[in-house]
């Protein structure tokens, strides 16, 4: 598999969550992705969350109820290990479908809602911080020559 170049910053549709063009951070230096969400809470045999982004006031606040998940121990760049609730799904990049595992976190002091993490990025993407937006780019002027 060629790996395409992506850059430190770009946005991606997650299908599966019914959200598009949503902010994402590429963070070499996480292993695993993670979602920005709020009121996070296992009920009724399932994970009730709430998404943050007020970027998006569509998504913001939308509540999303998964009925499958697994429990996770990550160490954050402190050193604190953190138990959080992980949830599989798919990410569209780059005009392609990718399922992806998401760690649910809350992240109300970052800039972006998601982070992409290296278990992810492997084998398929170089990293390049010269470069922003790439595939929101190319799905923006494919957009505009379909017309």
């Amino acid at each position: 598999m060629e790996k395409k170049v992506i850059g430190r910053f770009d946005k991606a549709d997650f299908p599966l969550l019914d959200l598009e063009d949503i902010a994402i951070k590429i963070d070499t230096g996480a292993y695993t992705s993670s979602i920005h969400c709020n009121n996070i809470i296992e009920k009724d045999d399932a994970l009730h969350c709430t998404f943050l982004d007020d970027e998006h006031p569509l998504y913001n606040g939308k509540e999303f109820i998964f009925k499958e998940y697994d429990i996770v121990f990550v160490k954050s760049s402190n050193g604190i290990i953190q138990k959080r609730y992980q949830v599989q799904s798919t990410i569209k990049i780059f005009n392609k479908v990718f399922k992806i595992s998401l760690s649910l976190s809350a992240r109300q002091e970052m800039r972006y809602p998601v982070l992409i993490g290296r278990k992810f990025l492997t084998k398929k993407f170089i990293v390049d911080t010269e470069f922003i937006d790439i595939s929101y780019n190319l799905k923006s002027n494919e957009h505009k020559n379909s017309f």
